[in-house]
C-alpha cells in the first residue's frame, strides 16, 4: 500500500480547519480504579483454592478419558464431544446421526432439555461441511425456546444464558460470572466447585484490580495534551477489560499491561483518521509512523507531537522491559502498527474520494483496520516464551485463514453495531454500505446478508482450530478469544465506543463487585 507524496507542514501553520466531531462521552470510570480498592484475605484465598483445585479437577480430567461413549446418552455424547473438539480433537460429528430419523432430529429429543442444551453447545463447533451441526442448531434452539416456560427456575437462567451466547462464542470469565450463582441453586450441588470457583474468580479479580490501578494511573500521568480534544475516546478502562477477558490468567500479567497501553494509542490513532484528521495531516503521520524516528515529529502539525513522541517512548519502554532474547517482537509489532496506519490511511482516502468499494475490496483493507491482528500480535508480544515464539510471529505475517475469518468477524459485527452512530457525520463507507450498493438492497437486508457471512466465517475458524499448525495452541487460541469478545463488544451496539451500555454492567461484574463467599 503505497502513500502518496508528503506536503509541506506549511499549508497547515495558520489556517482553521472545519473539522468533524465524533462528540465521544467522557469515561464513565474517571479515576474510580485509582482511588478505589477492595482488601480481601488474599492468602486464604490462594490457600484454600489450591486445596479444591487438587479434588475437583482431577477428577474431573480422570472421567474424561477414555470415555465409551455407546452407552450414553444426547446430554453426555453432546458434552463429550464439545470438549472433546475445544480442545482441538477433531472427532466426528457423525456421533448425532444416531438422533436423526427419516432425515429429521427425533421427535422424542424434544422434551430432553438438558440434552437439547448440550447439542446446542455442541452444535456451535461446526465446520462448513456438517450440515447435521447446522442443522441441530436451529433445531434445538427452537425447542429449547419453546420449553423455556416448562423448566425450573434454576435450569430456565442457565438455557437463557446460553441462548443468548453459546458457550463457543462467550467468554470463559464472563460466563463464569454468570453461571456460579445458577450452580449454587443445583438440588445435586456438589459444595466444593462453588467454593472453589469463587475463591478463583475472587483471586484473580484481585490481580486484575492492581492491574487496572496501575493502567489508569500510567495514563492519566501520561497526559497526552490531544485528549483534550473531544474527539478521542477515553476509554482505558473499558481497553484493559477487553484484554482482560481474552487471556485473564496471572502468567499473562505483562502481556495484559502492556497490551492495553499499546489499545489506548491505537485507539487514540484510529480516532484521529476516522473522526478529525483532514487528509493531509492523515498523510503526514501516516509517513511519520512509516520513518519511526522522534526527528519525524517536526513534520506534524503542533496538536500530534506529543502523541507521536510518547507513542515511540511506550514502545522503547516496552522493549526495554524485554529479555534480550524476546526483543525480536518489537520488530514484528513495529511493522503491523506501520501497517496498521497505512490501513487507516486508505480508509481515509476513500472518505474523501466518497467511494464505495465492492465488499471483496473493502474487506482487503477493512479486516486489517479492525484491528484484531494487530490486537493479537501486542498481546502476544508479551507473552511466556513458550508461545511467543518468532515462528507464531511469522504465521501472523502470512495472514493465516484463521486471521481472516476472525478479521471478518469483527468487521461486520463492528459496523452493523457502529452504523446508526456513524451516519450522524461524514465516515468511510462500511461493508453495510458497501453490501446495499453493490445489490441494491436495504439496510436491513443488508445486514442479514453480512451476519450470514459471519456465520460462515465462525465455521471457518471451528475448522481451523482441528488444523496443527505446529505452534502452541495458545497462539490461535488468542484469534479466538479476540473473535469471542465480539460478542460483548459489538452485540448490543458498540460497547467499546458507548460508555454507558452493557459494557459497564459487565466491568462492575468482573473488575468492582466480588463473589461473595
Amino acid at each position: 500500500m503505497e502513500l502518496v507524496d508528503t506536503p509541506s507542514l506549511k499549508a497547515f501553520e495558520d489556517v482553521v480547519v472545519d473539522r468533524q466531531v465524533a462528540g465521544f462521552d467522557p469515561s464513565f470510570w474517571g479515576d474510580y480504579f485509582i482511588t478505589n480498592q477492595k482488601s480481601q484475605s488474599e492468602a486464604w484465598m490462594n490457600e484454600r483454592a489450591e486445596e479444591l483445585k487438587n479434588e475437583a479437577i482431577a477428577k474431573a480430567l480422570d472421567h474424561l478419558k477414555d470415555v465409551d461413549m455407546s452407552k450414553y446418552g444426547l446430554y453426555e455424547v453432546a458434552l463429550h464431544f464439545r470438549l472433546l473438539r475445544q480442545k482441538g480433537f477433531n472427532i466426528s460429528s457423525d456421533v448425532f446421526k444416531k438422533y436423526k430419523d427419516e432425515g429429521k432430529f427425533m421427535e422424542e429429543l424434544k422434551d430432553d432439555a438438558k440434552g437439547l442444551l448440550s447439542l446446542y453447545n455442541a452444535a456451535y463447533l461446526g465446520t462448513k461441511k456438517e450440515t447435521l451441526l447446522h442443522e441441530a442448531i436451529s433445531f434445538t434452539k427452537d425447542n429449547l425456546t419453546s420449553l423455556l416456560k416448562d423448566l425450573n427456575p434454576t435450569f430456565a437462567k442457565l438455557v437463557s444464558l446460553t441462548l443468548k451466547t453459546p458457550i463457543q462464542r462467550s467468554m470463559k470469565r464472563i460466563f463464569t460470572r454468570g453461571y456460579i450463582p445458577i450452580y449454587q441453586d443445583e438440588p445435586t450441588l456438589n459444595e466444593t466447585i462453588p467454593e472453589l470457583a469463587k475463591l478463583d474468580f475472587n483471586i484473580l479479580q484481585r490481580l486484575h484490580q492492581e492491574e487496572l490501578k496501575e493502567i489508569c494511573t500510567w495514563w492519566k500521568n501520561l497526559n497526552l495534551d490531544i485528549m483534550h480534544l473531544n474527539f478521542v475516546r477515553d476509554r482505558v478502562v473499558e481497553s484493559f477489560c477487553w484484554l482482560m477477558v481474552i487471556r485473564p490468567e496471572p502468567s499473562c500479567s505483562r502481556a495484559r499491561l502492556f497490551a492495553t497501553k499499546l489499545l489506548m494509542f491505537i485507539t487514540v490513532l484510529d480516532d484521529f483518521y476516522d473522526s478529525y484528521s483532514t487528509l493531509e495531516e492523515s498523510r503526514l503521520l501516516t509517513d511519520a509512523i512509516q520513518r519511526w524516528s522522534s526527528s519525524a515529529v517536526d513534520q506534524l502539525p503542533e496538536y500530534l507531537r506529543d502523541f507521536f513522541l510518547k507513542m515511540l517512548s511506550t514502545f522503547q519502554e516496552f522493549e526495554n522491559e524485554l529479555a534480550p532474547e524476546e526483543t525480536f517482537r518489537i520488530l514484528y509489532l513495529k511493522e503491523h502498527w506501520k501497517f496498521q496506519a497505512q490501513t487507516y490511511f486508505k480508509e481515509c482516502q476513500w472518505r474523501d474520494d466518497k467511494y464505495v468499494p465492492k465488499l471483496e475490496e473493502h474487506m482487503r483493507v477493512s479486516i486489517i483496520s479492525v484491528g484484531f491482528i494487530l490486537f493479537s500480535c501486542v498481546l502476544l508480544s508479551g507473552m511466556e516464551e513458550a508461545m511467543a515464539t518468532e515462528e507464531a510471529f511469522e504465521w501472523f505475517e502470512g495472514s493465516p485463514k484463521i486471521a481472516e475469518a476472525c478479521g471478518t468477524i469483527a468487521r461486520i459485527t463492528n459496523d452493523i453495531a457502529s452504523k446508526e452512530r456513524e451516519q450522524k457525520r461524514i465516515h468511510v463507507a462500511s461493508t453495510v454500505d458497501c453490501y446495499m450498493k453493490e445489490h441494491g438492497t436495504s439496510e436491513d437486508v443488508a445486514c442479514e446478508k453480512l451476519l450470514g457471512f459471519v456465520e460462515d466465517a465462525w465455521k471457518t475458524m471451528n475448522e481451523e482450530l482441528l488444523i496443527a499448525t505446529g505452534l502452541s495452541r495458545e497462539v490461535t487460541e488468542v484469534l479466538l478469544h479476540f473473535t469471542q469478545s465480539t460478542e460483548v463488544i459489538y452485540k448490543h451496539g458498540d460497547g467499546f465506543t458507548e460508555p454507558d451500555t452493557s459494557m459497564k454492567e459487565i466491568i462492575f461484574s468482573l473488575l468492582v463487585h466480588p463473589i461473595p463467599i
